[in-house]
Order: C-alpha cells, then sequence, then structure tokens
C-alpha cells in the first residue's frame, strides 16, 4: 500500500483534469452533433470518392446507422451537396450505390428528405444521358431507377423501403379496391422495368468473355446490382400475386396487355438471374434464386399454389467485414466505462510512458517484486470475465441471428398460411361447382339412358324387318331358279321367253330398289343413334314406309306366283308339241346358232353405240340446263340489282324529304329566313322535276334495263322536293301570321304527298300506279302563295302601295292585340291551374310579356303618328298615296319592319305558352325577346329616316322604343329568375369516391368542356352564316343595292 501511494503522489492531478476536461466536452450537445457530422461527412467521403473501386461496407453502413440517428438525411444531402457529381461519373455512381442503400435500408424519412432534390436528380440524369458509353450512360439509368423508386414510395407510402411485406399487408395497400389493385400493378410494372434496364445496362458495359468480376472496376460496376437483385424479387413475387387477384376480379380479354408485358419481363429477369449467378463475384455475397421454366399461367386460378416465392439470402460473413459490424454495433451501446478519446490516450502516454498503457501503476514489476497468489487469481479471473464476456457476445449475435431466421420463418408461414386459406376457399368454391357439374352429368345420363333403350327397340324392329327381307328374298330366289329352268326348257318358245325376261328384269328393279331402300333404312338408323328423338321419327317414317312397299312386293310376288301357275299350264301343253318340233328344232338350231351369234354381235355393238349417245346426250342436256340456270341466275340478279338501286334512290330521297320536314319543327330553324323570289325559283325547278320524273317512270315500266336515268331524277327530285320544303318553312317566318300559317300547311301537305308518292314507287307492284298529280297540285299551290308573298314595289300602283302600308300597320296592331290578349288568358288559367313557385313564375313571365306588348303598341301607335307627320309635311308630294308610291322603297321596309314586329309578338306568345304549360324552353322566349327589340328598331329606323329631327312624334317614337327596349330586358330577367328557381341544381357530393373515380370524373368533366365549347363555337359560326344569308334575302327581297331616286 505503501508503494501504491507514493506512486500516486508523483502526478496527483494529471488525470482528474484530463477527465473532468473530456467529461465536459462529451455533455456538450454541439460538441456531439459536431462530431456526428464530421464522422459522417468522413464516412460519406471515404464511401464516395473517385476511384473505381467497390463501395466499402463499413462506410455505407455508418451512412445507414446516421440516417436512423438523426432520423432523416438531412446531413447525407448536406455533404452531397459538396460533392462535384456533374463532373465526375464514376463519383455519381457511387453517389447512386449508396443512395440506394440509403433508401432501403435507411430511416424512412429519408424517402421523403431526397424529395426536394427531385429535380436536381432528373437534370443530371439527363445531362448524363447525352453520353452513350460507360458510366455516364450508367449514371442517367441509376438515376432514374432512383426517382421512379422514390415516386412509387411517395405514392404507396404502405411499402417500406426494402419492399418486404406480408400477404396481408399487400392486400391493405390495394385497400381491397380492384381499381387501386390494376394502378398498383403497372407502378410495379414500370419500377420493375428501370430495374431490368439498369441490369442490362451493366452487363452490356462489360467485357463477358473475360473475368472481369474479380477485377476492381468490374466489381465497382457490379456491386449495385445486389440492391437490384433484392428490389427485383420482391417486385416479381407481389406482381404475380396481384395478377391472380385480378384475374380473379376481371375478365381475361381486359387483362391481355399486364400478361404481355409480364411474359417479357419475366423472360428479362430470369435470363439476367441465371447469367448473374454465374459470376463469381456474387456467389459469395449473396445466393440468387432461380425463377421457373415457365412462367405462371394467370388464366388457371389454382396455379397460385403452384408459385414460390423467390427468396434472395445473403450469407453471413466471417470476415472483416462482419467484425467490423460487432464492433460499430457495440459503439452505439452504452457500456460502464467510457473509452478514453484517441488524444487523451496519447497524452496519458507522454505522461506515464508507453508502458503506462498495459500496466498504469506499474503493479507488476514495480522494485522487482514478483505477483503473488491474489494479482493471480485476479488475471485468471480478468481472463474468465473476458472469455465470458467473448461468449456473451458471440452468443447475442447468434441468438439475433437466430431470432431474424425465426422471424423470416414466421413471415413465410404466415403467408404459407393465407395462402393455404385462399387455396381452400377456392376448393370450397370448385368443390361446389364441381358438385353442380356432377349433378348436371348425372341428369345427362339418365336421359342418354332412355334415349339407349329407345334406340335398342328401334334396332330390335330393324333386325325384324331384314329377317322378313331375308325370307323374301329366299322365296324370290326360288322363284327365280324356277322361272331359269322354264326358260332352259323352253328356249324355243319366243314369246313366253320374253315374257319371262320382261319379269325377271321387273323383279331385279324391285330388288335393287329395296336393297338400296333398305340401305337407306340402315343410314337413317345409324343417323337416329347419333341424333336421337328427331331421327326416331324419321326412322319411323322409313319403317312405314317400308312395309308398304313389302306388302306391294308381296302382291308382286303372289302375282309372279300365279303367272308361274299359267306358265306350267302351258308347258303341258307344250310337251304335246315338243315331239313335233324336236325334228324342225335340230334344223332350225344350226341356222339360230349362225343368226344368234350374228345378233349377239349387232346388239352389242347398238348397246354400246347406245351407251355413248345417252351419255352425250346427257352431258350436252346437263351443259344446256346449267347454262340456262346461269342466265336466269344473272337476268334474277340483274333486275334485283337495278330494283335495289331504284329503292336505294327512293329513300335516300324519303330520308331528305323527312329530313327537311324535321328541321321545320326545329327551334334553331325559327331564326332562318328566305325571300319569296327564291321560293318560287324553288318552286318551278321542282315542277320541271315531276314531268321528267313522270317521263322516266314511263320509260323504266316500259323497258327495265333503262334504271338509271329514274335513280337520277329521284334522287334530284328528293333535293329539290326537301329545299323547296325548307325554303317555304324559311319563307313564312318573314310573312304574316296568317299567310304564314297557310304557307306552312302548304309545305307540310307537300312534303306529305312526296312522301306517299315515294312510298308507292318502293313498291315494284305499286310503281306502275304511281301517281305526281297530288304533289304537282301541292307545289303549285306553294309557287301561287310565293307568287303572292314577292315585294311588287313599283309594280304596285300608288293606291294599291298606300293601302298596303295601312293594311300591314292595321295587321301588326291586330297581331299585337291578340297576342295582348292570349297573355292575358294564359295568365288566367295559370292562377286557376298552377300553385306555388310555378304560379310566381308563370305570372311574372307573363306580365313582363304584356307590359311588352303595351309597349309594343305604343310604339306602332307613335310610328303611325310620325308617319302622318312625314306625308302631311308634303315634301313634294300631293298626296299620301303619292307619297307612298314615290318614295316605295322607304315604304316597302316600313312594311317589312312591321311584319317583323307583328310576326315576333306572336312567336313569343307561342313561347310564352310552351313554357308556361311546362312544354317549352326559357331560351326560346329570351331569343324572341330580343328579336322583338330587334324588330322594333327596325321600325323606329324606318320611320326616323324621313322624319324631321324637330318632331314631337319622333321623340315619342323614340321614347316608346326605349320603353320596348325595357320591356324586353325585363322580360329576359324575369326568364332568367324563373328559370333558376324552376330548375333543380345537384348537390356535388364527392365524399364517397375513390382518387380513381374521382380522376376519371375530371376527366369526363373535361371532355364535355371541350365538347361543348366545340358546339358552341360551331353554332356561332351558323348563326353568323344565318344572319349573312338573312341580310343577302333581305336585301335582294327589298331593293337595297339599288338607289332611291330623289
Amino acid at each position: 500500500m505503501d508503494r501504491v501511494k507514493s506512486s500516486m503522489q508523483q502526478v496527483p492531478n494529471a488525470i482528474p483534469k484530463v477527465i473532468r476536461r473530456t467529461t465536459g466536452g462529451a455533455n456538450s450537445l454541439e460538441l456531439e452533433k459536431e462530431n456526428f457530422e464530421r464522422g459522417q461527412a468522413v464516412s460519406i467521403n471515404k464511401a464516395i470518392n473517385t476511384q473505381e473501386v467497390a463501395v466499402k461496407e463499413k462506410h455505407a453502413r455508418t451512412c445507414i446507422l446516421g440516417t436512423h440517428h438523426e432520423k432523416g438525411a438531412h446531413t447525407f444531402w448536406a455533404a452531397i451537396n459538396r460533392l462535384p457529381l456533374s463532373s465526375n461519373a464514376v463519383l455519381c455512381w457511387k453517389f447512386c450505390h449508396v443512395f440506394h442503400k440509403l433508401l432501403r435500408d435507411g430511416h424512412p424519412n429519408v424517402i421523403k428528405d431526397s424529395m426536394r432534390n427531385k429535380a436536381d436528380l432528373t437534370d443530371m440524369s439527363r445531362m448524363w444521358g447525352h453520353l452513350s458509353e460507360g458510366y455516364g450512360k450508367l449514371c442517367s439509368i441509376y438515376l432514374k431507377l432512383l426517382i421512379t423508386k422514390m415516386e412509387f414510395h411517395i405514392k404507396n407510402p404502405r411499402f417500406p423501403g426494402n419492399l418486404q411485406m406480408s400477404n396481408r399487408q399487400l392486400d391493405e395497400a390495394g385497400e381491397n379496391d380492384v381499381n387501386n389493385f390494376f394502378q398498383l400493378t403497372v407502378e410495379m410494372f414500370d419500377y420493375l422495368e428501370c430495374e431490368l434496364n439498369l441490369f442490362l445496362g451493366v452487363f452490356s458495359s462489360l467485357d463477358m468473355s473475360r473475368s472481369v468480376s474479380v477485377t476492381a472496376a468490374g466489381q465497382c460496376r457490379l456491386a449495385p446490382l445486389i440492391q437490384v437483385i433484392l428490389d427485383s424479387s420482391h417486385l416479381y413475387d407481389y406482381t404475380v400475386k396481384l395478377l391472380f387477384k385480378l384475374h380473379s376480379c376481371l375478365p381475361a380479354d381486359t387483362l391481355q396487355g399486364h400478361r404481355d408485358r409480364f411474359q417479357e419481363q419475366f423472360k428479362k429477369l430470369k435470363g439476367l438471374f441465371y447469367r448473374s449467378s454465374n459470376l463469381q463475384y456474387f456467389k459469395r455475397l449473396i445466393q440468387i434464386p432461380q425463377l421457373p421454366e415457365n412462367p405462371p399461367n394467370f388464366l388457371r386460378a389454382s396455379a397460385l399454389s403452384e408459385h414460390i416465392s423467390p427468396v434472395v439470402v445473403i450469407p453471413a460473413e466471417s470476415s472483416s467485414p462482419e467484425s467490423e459490424h460487432v464492433v460499430e454495433t457495440d459503439d452505439l451501446v452504452d457500456t460502464d466505462v467510457p473509452a478514453l478519446p484517441p488524444a487523451l490516450e496519447t497524452k496519458f502516454d507522454d505522461l506515464f510512458g508507453t508502458s503506462a498503457a498495459i500496466d498504469p501503476f506499474n503493479f507488476n514489476s514495480q522494485n522487482g517484486l514478483r505477483k503473488d497468489d491474489k494479482d493471480r487469481l485476479i488475471e485468471q479471473l480478468t481472463r474468465e470475465i473476458q472469455a465470458l464476456k467473448d461468449e456473451l457476445e458471440s452468443f447475442r449475435l447468434e441468438s439475433g441471428r437466430l431470432c431474424q431466421a425465426l422471424r423470416g420463418r414466421v413471415n413465410e408461414l404466415e403467408a404459407e398460411l393465407a395462402e393455404q386459406s385462399h387455396l381452400r376457399l377456392q376448393a370450397a368454391g370448385e368443390s361446389e361447382f364441381l358438385k353442380a357439374e356432377l349433378d348436371d352429368l348425372r341428369r345427362v345420363r339418365e336421359d342418354t339412358e332412355k334415349e339407349q333403350r329407345s334406340l335398342t327397340e328401334i334396332e330390335k324392329k330393324a333386325q325384324a324387318n331384314e329377317q322378313r327381307y331375308t325370307k323374301l328374298k329366299e322365296k324370290y330366289s326360288e322363284l327365280v331358279q324356277s322361272h331359269a329352268d322354264l326358260l332352259r326348257k323352253n328356249a324355243e318358245v319366243t314369246r313366253q321367253m320374253t315374257v319371262a325376261r320382261a319379269a325377271q328384269d321387273e323383279v331385279d328393279v324391285v330388288r335393287r330398289e329395296m336393297q338400296e331402300k333398305v340401305k337407306a333404312a340402315q343410314e337413317v338408323a345409324d343417323r337416329q343413334e347419333r341424333d336421337q328423338l328427331e331421327q326416331l321419327q324419321e326412322l319411323q317414317r322409313e319403317l312405314v314406309s317400308s312395309r308398304t312397299e313389302l306388302d306391294s312386293l308381296k302382291t308382286t310376288m303372289a302375282s309372279s306366283q300365279q303367272s308361274s301357275e299359267v306358265l306350267g299350264t302351258q308347258l303341258v301343253a307344250l310337251k304335246s308339241e315338243k315331239a313335233e318340233l324336236v325334228q324342225s328344232l335340230s334344223k332350225v338350231e344350226a341356222e339360230l346358232a349362225v343368226h344368234g351369234e350374228e345378233l349377239e354381235r349387232v346388239q352389242s355393238s347398238l348397246a354400246t353405240e347406245r351407251e355413248s349417245g345417252v351419255k352425250t346426250a346427257e352431258a350436252l342436256q346437263n351443259q344446256l340446263n346449267e347454262k340456262e340456270s346461269r342466265e336466269q341466275a344473272l337476268e334474277s340478279q340483274l333486275v334485283a340489282a337495278r330494283w335495289s338501286s331504284l329503292q336505294g334512290a327512293v329513300e335516300e330521297a324519303e330520308k331528305i324529304i323527312q329530313d327537311s320536314l324535321a328541321q321545320i319543327d326545329d327551334p334553331a330553324h325559327i331564326s332562318c329566313t328566305s325571300s319569296a323570289d327564291y321560293l318560287a325559283s324553288r318552286c318551278q325547278a321542282s315542277l320541271d322535276c315531276m314531268d321528267r320524273l313522270h317521263s322516266a317512270r314511263e320509260a323504266f315500266l316500259a323497258d327495265n334495263t333503262g334504271v338509271s336515268e329514274l335513280v337520277r331524277v329521284v334522287t334530284q327530285c328528293g333535293h329539290l322536293v326537301g329545299d323547296t320544303i325548307v325554303q317555304g318553312s324559311a319563307t313564312s317566318h318573314m310573312v304574316p301570321a296568317v299567310q304564314a300559317e297557310a304557307l306552312s300547311e302548304s309545305v307540310k301537305a307537300c312534303g306529305a304527298e312526296a312522301l306517299a308518292l315515294l312510298g308507292q314507287m318502293k313498291q315494284q307492284s305499286s310503281l306502275s300506279a304511281a301517281d305526281n298529280g297530288k304533289l304537282r297540285a301541292a307545289l303549285e299551290a306553294i309557287l301561287a302563295t310565293a307568287e303572292k308573298l314577292r315585294p311588287r314595289g313599283l309594280d304596285l300602283q300608288q293606291g294599291e302601295l298606300g293601302d298596303l302600308v295601312e293594311q300591314e300597320m292595321a295587321a301588326t296592331s291586330a297581331a299585337v292585340e291578340l297576342a295582348a290578349a292570349r297573355i292575358e288568358e294564359m295568365l288566367n288559367n295559370s292562377r286557376a291551374v298552377d300553385t306555388g313557385i310555378k304560379m310566381e313564375v308563370n305570372e311574372r313571365i307573363l306580365a313582363s310579356c304584356t307590359e311588352l306588348m303595351q309597349a309594343i303598341k305604343e310604339l306602332i301607335l307613335s310610328s303611325k303618328n310620325l308617319q302622318k307627320d312625314i306625308v302631311e309635311s308634303g315634301r313634294g308630294a300631293a298626296s299620301m298615296k303619292e307619297f307612298y308610291a314615290k318614295n316605295s322603297r322607304w315604304t316597302e321596309g316600313l312594311i317589312s319592319a312591321s311584319k317583323a314586329v307583328g310576326w315576333g309578338a306572336t312567336v313569343m306568345v307561342d313561347a310564352a305558352d310552351l313554357v308556361v304549360q311546362g312544354k317549352g324552353k326559357f331560351e326560346e322566349l329570351m331569343v324572341c325577346s330580343h328579336e322583338i327589340a330587334a324588330s322594333t328598331a327596325q321600325l323606329v329606323a324606318a320611320s326616323k329616316v324621313k322624319a324631321d329631327k324637330d318632331s314631337g312624334n319622333l321623340h315619342r317614337l323614340q321614347k316608346a322604343s326605349r320603353g320596348v327596349t325595357q320591356a324586353t330586358a325585363a322580360v329576359v330577367a324575369s326568364t332568367k329568375s324563373g328559370k333558376s328557381q324552376i330548375e333543380e341544381k345537384d348537390t356535388m357530393d364527392f365524399s364517397s369516391m375513390t382518387l380513381t373515380q374521382i380522376k376519371r370524373q375530371e376527366m369526363d368533366a373535361q371532355v364535355l368542356v371541350l365538347e361543348l365549347e366545340t358546339r358552341l363555337q360551331r353554332e356561332r359560326e351558323r348563326l353568323g352564316e344565318l344572319r349573312k344569308k338573312h341580310y343577302e334575302l333581305a336585301g335582294v327581297a327589298e331593293g337595297w343595292g339599288e338607289q332611291e331616286e330623289g
């Protein structure tokens, strides 16, 4: 103890001072943060450098632990931003490798913190993409992969960076929505495509003919593929499971594109895994799985049970990397005795010498004394404690590895359990389906047995018929034999021989017929075995017919037996004559033999000639028949083609006329106008076409080959009559109400007559009776009306023009009065029928229409008074009629304006009536109001042309015009407010819609907006053309192009 005290007294204050300074620095948060940032910067700079060697695992692991320490990647990106990644491809390549490791194994916030640098990574990828070889191209592909990985995890936050998930977590990621699973599969395809592109890019950049995997440069390029293999195995597994899930919910045709894309990626991934497993570099670092020979069959649900998830195994490292991992892990754990910093150890060595580090107080060799038993025991216990600590640490590491392995096994068992439960459900469904099929098969088997029994009965009946036929055949053979004996015995009797031969030929014919019929019956029986009940009926009918024929054969056999008996009696009589004829027979036999040979030669030659002649005649007759049939078929086809072309022309004409009639009732057609002159020209052209139609029809009835002229005339007639109908309706919009109604009725009658005439011409039977007289009469009526509506101008007499002005003004006043009365009547009806909001809207609209009618009345009265002032002021005219006649152009403009005002009032009342009834559109009422305002403006302009500026009636007319404008605005305002009150507005509730549904609705809304904008632009152009045409027709009708006299 004295020695210890003396040694402690040598340096009484050195150690406490150092410990105090060190302890004070460790407790400072700023110093700790600075040390952490410095350590991270050193590790990042060591991992990411310009040397073409693989990234050391310990430096990358330090960076990963740093992200978990600070729960993010701020320090990592602060160090990366200081590196010249855009100027050195190797540096950028190693950055991509380290960044990939951080995305997989780093803190989850690494992905969020890295999204801020997405734009810089995209620009860097685009910049390196300009290089076509070396690390530049690889860096571009790798950066695209990393960007795709970040975007995938941001869109799907349930997926961790290392992509390790159970089947339950995979189902939760899709939220049990088939649309989400469909979109997730597409995103996984894109992700896996980027992985495969990097795989192929690295392999294509290496010279595979040499052992590049053992060189530092080759390992630098191959090292990142370990992360790619880990990601690809998970993506392949999840893609297979998602495709099976989609095929259980969607039709196979919908997923054809998914299957094709999977097939392509499967072939690439299988080949790349095979090539990687053969490289020496990967054999000691990773165990690469092998994919099956053929891809899974997604059309078969049970194939999911055959799928084996590929598992990538990383062997446990026993070399320096593992020891380094242990040391660095221990640094993260707090121990009882903190280690001294290197600066402190150096200072301690300087003070006490190098031996002080081993034995600080020189207990072992101080004063030359030897160790006692207690010291040796302490050393022994210390060594045992150290050994126990090492054993405990190794046990801890082993238990950690076992726990990790057990967790993986638990996950695999959970996956297998989920798959087994899924297979159990599928098996239950398939068993129910098989039970239903078994029941159906049992019913089919019972039906088949019934049909087999009925078929057996039919076969028995057929066998009985065959037995009957055999017996008849035997009897027939006996009869033939006896008949042949008679013929041999009585060869000299030529007449009996001829009769016997004839009978034999008849029997042969009957026998052949019976054989053919029996064969037919057998064939029918065979078909009945296949076709069951329907052919059974046919066989029964055949059996009945065969029975009747057998009966007839029996009768024939009976008659043959009778003839044989007759022949027997004749034979007895002939035997007596035989003796007499024997002598003459011997003489005649020689002659008969000679003549017989000659007869046989002649008969054989005659038979051959007859057969050849018959065959030639039959061939010629067949050719003649075929030619006649072809000619008849071609003639019928030609006639059908002619008639079909005529029917097509008639149907086209009917469509044109029907379309013209439909335009009359179209609300958009109300604004279309035409002149009476143009209508008259169209009517005259239609009448001329009627004459040509009559002559072409007569020519076709006389000779049906001239169908082309009739087709042209029918088509032209349809166009002309349709144009006449449209122009007649447009002209009716510019004439007074009474004449407009009459013209409209004439136009509709013309259309009906045209359709009736075309309907008669469609039928071949009624074509000859088709008469175009009624259609001609209708066209002549329209022509007469058009002639009446032509502007008379200077052709009228002075008195007629003056009277016409008065008549038009009176007609306009009457039309306005009638419109006001109808509005009052509608208002009373609405009050009696409607209630609530509808009655309030109708009253407001009809009240504004009544005010508009009153304003129009005042306008017409003011216009009349102003015209009187103009006429009475003289202006060189002796009387009112002479003044109107002299200023005919102005008079015609005044008449036209009056007609427009009266017509607008009538149309507005009709529109208001429809709106009140709930059948019309508010827009029609607003358009009519604007049209009335324009017509009144035209009337005011026509009235004030020749008026004195200081005239009091002119001021009253202008005031009345402003009143009409205000009343029109009131009608439009009341219509709009009523429309907003009546129409229901749909509430927009998107709470129950998913992101995909909202996106789809958004796209549909954009499409509808574009369609409506296009339609609006097209309608505006059409309105401009209609107004231009209206202006031209009005100018032609009223002579605006001519200069007025005076």
